[in-house]
């Protein structure tokens, strides 16, 4: 779809069937994780398994994305309004959070009662990090809704992974600078994930959040320093989830508790760095940055991430609509893509040299060699060619 055709009116000559409708719901496999990793290590004997969220994430989604190929096609705007009013696909983010919390109490009962050597602590760990990070992902599509109770929903998905920050940033800040310089969450062409992105994004967008919220309150003259504010919230919530936590299951917990958290922030700030890389939205005449448009992000169209992930990787859609559900999320011909899924993805991003070597060249052709044009980092500005 190009950004003309979806501003005209469709005429649909038959009724549209969502092909993946009762494929949704494996959506909801990805928060059973742990304890799924529990019964495959007791069925097999094999410890292995304690690493089931690294190994499905970026083992066995990758393969399934080559083997199942990509999904482009476009649920009809004529169908926009019915699709979203159906309460089944909301119900099914819905359920991911029940499992979630579930699997977080799994995971504690485990790490305080179960003999497990170090790596299996390890492993479980990282497989919880993995529900955390989606479940941040699960947040971002509950967080921009209009409804109250989504809203909130969203901000108890986060307390898992202690990012709560992340409601106000993203919606607030995220999605008013993205593709820009002045956004911490939107990568530079030559950065590196590890030394510069990852850093400069925690802070940045822990900062800009508390900003955003002292914004807020000032402008009715009142303090930030109030239960109404959103940040508090949510930080309140996440120190009375390890709170509780820590009481029922000891001490011992602590530090998984804190792993998993770590995994989760991260997983979520590798995916900020893989959707905006290198690009940039440019300056009208009168110094404004120009509208988002589907040309300022990343997307992937490979359906069984997609399925996972509730399509995510049209993100370009997104942007350009932020409050669109994801069963309606549309791909669009002038969005750049990705050469595989986020899973692929991610671990392409946590290898700077292979990163480098396969996106900088996608960033040069999408800008047609001018990089001028590209969000590349100030420091690098010469090895790319781009004035200082």
């Amino acid at each position: 779809m190009t950004i003309e055709q979806a501003r005209e009116p469709i005429e649909q000559q038959e009724p549209w069937r969502d092909r993946r409708r009762y494929l949704w719901p494996l959506g909801t496999v990805m928060p059973a994780l742990p304890i799924a990793a529990y019964g495959l290590v007791h069925w097999t004997g094999l410890s292995l398994f304690w690493w089931l969220g690294p190994i499905i994430l970026f083992v066995v989604l990758p393969a399934l994305d080559l083997l199942v190929g990509k999904t482009d096609d476009n649920p009809p705007e004529s169908e926009r309004a019915r699709l979203e009013a159906d309460k089944y696909y909301r119900w099914i983010t819905f359920l991911f959070l029940p499992l979630q919390y579930a699997s977080l109490v799994f995971s504690c009962w485990v790490w305080a009662t179960q003999d497990l050597s170090l790596i299996s602590d390890v492993g479980l760990a990282l497989t919880m990090g993995v529900v955390s990070g989606i479940a941040i992902n699960t947040a971002h599509e509950l967080g921009h809704k209009r409804e109250e109770n989504e809203r909130w929903l969203s901000k108890i998905a986060l307390a898992t992974s202690a990012y709560g920050h992340f409601y106000v940033e993203h919606n607030r800040g995220h999605h008013v600078r993205v593709a820009t310089p002045e956004d911490p969450a939107s990568s530079r062409l030559g950065e590196n994930f590890w030394l510069s992105f990852l850093p400069r994004s925690v802070w940045g967008s822990l900062t800009s959040s508390w900003h955003l919220e002292k914004k807020r309150f000032a402008r009715h003259d009142r303090s930030h320093w109030t239960w109404r504010n959103d940040i508090l919230i949510a930080w309140a919530m996440t120190v009375v989830l390890f709170g509780v936590l820590i009481a029922v299951f000891g001490p011992a917990v602590i530090p998984w508790l804190l792993v998993q958290a770590f995994v989760g922030f991260s997983l979520l700030e590798v995916v900020n760095y893989l959707e905006h890389y290198g690009l940039k939205r440019q300056k009208r005449d009168d110094g404004r940055y120009e509208r988002v448009d589907p040309r300022h992000s990343w997307n992937a169209d490979h359906t069984v991430s997609n399925l996972l992930l509730y399509q995510l990787q049209r993100h370009s859609d997104h942007h350009a609509n932020p409050v669109r559900r994801y069963q309606t999320l549309r791909h669009f011909e002038e969005s750049p893509q990705l050469p595989s899924g986020y899973g692929t993805m991610i671990v392409v991003a946590v290898i700077p040299p292979l990163w480098r070597a396969i996106m900088d060249p996608k960033v040069r052709a999408h800008y047609d060699g001018d990089l001028e044009l590209a969000n590349v980092l100030p420091r690098k500005r010469a090895r790319y060619g781009v004035k200082a």
